[in-house]
């Protein structure tokens, strides 16, 4: 009589305690996925079996739950998805989104893996690479585009022009003026002086000046419809240019009046708006939804940095943990494949947010008195089995 299944028995128990063990230990890991042991039985060319083994530890790769943390630099992935992170000369993936911003720019988790994906204006083709946030300032940008919006007072009385030169000092040359913001390619903000003169029935000469430089040749006209609604195909809209000096680039730009009306109402400004700007340090970054990494800069204006790349597996049951949150992959995983998040098979990334361990505490310690019981019966297997044979021992 042996005590091979027993022991076969014992040993299985053991690992599948442990199994349940360390699922117990990290319900409280982010990004944690647990494992369940499945076994097979053991045959050895005879009816009576041989006992029981682990065929295999199989992971669940379900997902957890997202949990905000209201810190900007944690991120979730909500569906499928790795993080892929090098971590010396290994790439490792996880769920695990808890990073931190280096004093160098990189975006690295607890352990000093760092996370990749593909710089700004690179584009997805080929292979991610680490990121890596740039501490230098945005460059100034020169207007190039104005767009006002206003509404011109029909009552006022037109002006003739042969009779009455302009003059921006003169407040009598003019039927009213709207002052605004533009920038240089040095970043250098300038006032910018828009003139409208009343100049004939349903007709009105722009002006725009710069800093109170008026060139001659910076006139427009705008045409209106008996309706007062803007007439854009009687309208002249030249692009207004300038020389700000200082060094400087000259500056040119044009001005979109759509929506411009002529009503018998009071002069009104209703919308102003210019894309340039000044230029700005790096105060902040976010992410958004679809893995951008977006820097936030002193001069309220924002731009992409790089882009997080995902991975995913075709048998992610079958990659290697490797700890700290990690795993690699193997032939049985296959090789990833690689994207951005919300694209195809990729879930979307969650700012503010971690995945929370994907261990049910309460079926794992239910399953903990299952294998308790386990391991019990098998030790009472053995001490019959010892009964037995001492009573053969003891046979006279």
């Amino acid at each position: 009589m042996g005590f091979s299944q027993a022991l076969s028995g014992l040993n299985s128990a053991a690992t599948n305690l442990d199994v349940v063990g360390n699922n117990i230990a990290n319900s409280q890991t982010v990004g944690f996925k647990g494992s369940g042991a499945q076994f097979a039985d053991v045959y050895a060319g005879a009816q009576v079996g041989q006992g029981v083994r682990v065929s295999t530890v199989l992971q669940d790769f379900s997902n957890g739950t997202l949990e905000s943390t209201g810190r900007n630099l944690d991120l979730g992935i909500n569906g499928s998805g790795f993080f892929r992170f090098t971590q010396g000369d290994q790439t490792v993936y996880s769920r695990n989104g808890q990073l931190t911003l280096t004093a160098d720019g990189y975006l690295e988790n607890a352990q000093g893996a760092r996370l990749t994906g593909f710089p700004a204006g690179v584009g997805t083709g080929g292979q991610p690479e680490t990121l890596q946030v740039p501490a230098g300032a945005m460059a100034a940008t020169a207007t190039d585009q104005v767009r006002a919006s206003f509404n011109l007072d029909a009552e006022v009385d037109e002006i003739d022009r042969a009779a009455t030169p302009f003059d921006a000092a003169d407040g009598g040359t003019y039927s009213y003026a709207n002052t605004g913001t533009a920038y240089d390619s040095l970043g250098v903000q300038h006032t910018m002086t828009t003139y409208f003169s009343k100049t004939g029935e349903n007709q009105w000469e722009v002006r725009v000046a710069l800093d109170g430089n008026a060139d001659a040749t910076n006139v427009g006209q705008l045409a209106f419809n008996g309706n007062g609604t803007l007439d854009e195909g009687a309208s002249t809209f030249p692009d207004y240019a300038f020389t700000p000096g200082g060094g400087a680039d000259p500056m040119s730009f044009g001005i979109d009046f759509d929506g411009t009306t002529q009503f018998g109402e009071d002069f009104a400004l209703d919308s102003l708006t210019q894309n340039g700007y000044a230029s700005g340090s790096l105060v902040g970054i976010a992410f958004d939804e679809v893995g951008n990494i977006v820097g936030n800069y002193s001069n309220e204006q924002s731009q992409v940095l790089g882009t997080i790349a995902l991975a995913n597996f075709r048998n992610p049951e079958g990659l290697q943990p490797e700890g700290d949150n990690a795993w690699t992959e193997t032939g049985a995983s296959g090789q990833p494949l690689l994207g951005l998040a919300g694209a195809g098979q990729f879930g979307s990334l969650e700012a503010g947010t971690v995945e929370t361990s994907n261990v049910d505490l309460t079926s794992e310690l239910v399953d903990l008195i299952v294998a308790q019981r386990n391991y019990q019966a098998n030790t009472q297997t053995i001490k019959v089995q010892d009964e037995v044979l001492q009573s053969a021992v003891n046979l006279r």
